[in-house]
């Protein structure tokens, strides 16, 4: 059984030493050369990566990767892991293809239906085109699709492992698609760079419509991250400027102008270290502070580091009050600090636990905080 997965990258990264992973410059017909082998040779769709993304480094495999059994993609920071939360070796993965057809993400659950989230983040246009042409060149797929489209599961990152010649009949499939649809929507709509990859995110969700459809065995792992992605890091330290100037209003609004430009960064994928959704909760916290009382959590703390500390610490007390397990000593790090019941209300609301419990959850922290511990 002879295997290899593709790690698609558009940037230098430090590659795992496991000759099993070899490196793909996608979109290498437009960029510089970073010293990997790329995906502008052979047949190629190399100068479409705009629009289809890491779809380029597919594409590139399905037509000029010959010399394998089991093929699969990964990305440069994220992989696929075992449950020691490890990348997988050749020798697991032998043993995982010899159980299941296809190996890929865990599913990603959304609140809404998927057909909504896109409609809410991208062109909708291109999503209801390939309706269309699911409709036209795979009338037995259009039932499903329409099923899936409007329930909220989805798969993400394009990142999965199966035998060759399912992997080609996979890239066949998804590319007459896309093929279609570049012809019925305008792909030139001055959106910036991460919205214009339209086909790219759609690819995504139909993995899921083609693993269902054919009925494959489907393993689905953890994805773990190597690094942070650099837009999230300068998130996060221009947010710590503005923690610093205590301009709260600032960095709300600079917050909001970077999630809509870029609606993945509260993903957990994107958000590995759940730094962002804290500064979140900090922004919230402090904007209802200051309204209701003149003043917030920035007077007394505004670093960054520290800032992460305490809410973290306000959202273990949270879910410890929910399983009925409090810790004495995060009790009194919180009163230290002096967390408000703002804070703890705004905490309480986060999602994970009933939503009849919630005040007396608040009503258990409170009182554990008014104890002489």
């Amino acid at each position: 059984m002879k295997i290899r997965i593709y790690t698609m990258t558009h940037k230098k990264f430090e590659a795992p030493k496991d000759p099993l992973y070899q490196p793909l410059h996608v979109g290498r017909a437009k960029s510089a050369d970073l010293g990997y082998p790329g995906d502008d040779t052979g047949e190629n769709i190399s100068e479409l990566n705009c629009y289809y993304s890491e779809l380029t480094g597919l594409y590139w495999v399905w037509k000029n990767c010959h010399d394998v059994d089991y093929v699969g993609t990964c990305h440069y920071r994220r992989y696929l892991i075992n449950e020691r939360e490890q990348v997988f070796t050749e020798a697991e993965y032998e043993t995982l293809l010899s159980e299941y057809d296809l190996v890929t993400t865990k599913r990603v659950k959304l609140n809404n239906s998927y057909y909504d989230g896109f409609s809410a983040n991208h062109n909708r246009a291109a999503l209801d085109a390939t309706g269309e042409v699911i409709r036209e060149l795979y009338p037995e797929y259009h039932e499903l699709f329409v099923r899936l489209v409007n329930s909220t599961e989805t798969y993400f990152g394009n990142m999965f492992v199966t035998s060759k010649p399912l992997y080609d009949a996979y890239c066949e499939w998804l590319f007459s698609i896309f093929a279609a649809v570049s012809e019925r929507i305008c792909l030139e709509t001055g959106e910036d760079a991460y919205h214009k990859r339209v086909f790219g995110f759609i690819s995504e969700f139909l993995l899921l419509v083609w693993v269902r459809k054919k009925k494959l065995r489907v393993k689905e792992c953890k994805v773990g991250m190597i690094g942070e992605k650099a837009e999230t890091r300068e998130l996060k330290e221009r947010l710590a400027e503005y923690f610093l100037r205590r301009d709260i209003v600032g960095a709300k609004a600079y917050f909001l102008k970077r999630r809509e430009e870029r609606p993945d960064v509260m993903m957990e994928a994107s958000d590995v270290t759940g730094e962002l959704r804290l500064c979140m909760q900090v922004i919230a916290t402090a904007g209802m502070e200051q309204e209701a009382y003149g003043r917030s959590i920035l007077e007394r703390e505004n670093r960054f580091r520290e800032l992460m500390e305490i809410f973290a610490t306000v959202n273990r007390v949270v879910a410890g009050a929910r399983s009925g397990e409090i810790c004495k000593e995060d009790i009194r790090f919180l009163k230290k600090n002096g967390v408000s019941e703002l804070a703890l209300a705004a905490a309480v609301q986060i999602p994970g636990g009933e939503k009849g419990g919630r005040e007396r959850v608040l009503q258990e922290i409170l009182r554990c905080m008014e104890a002489d511990f």
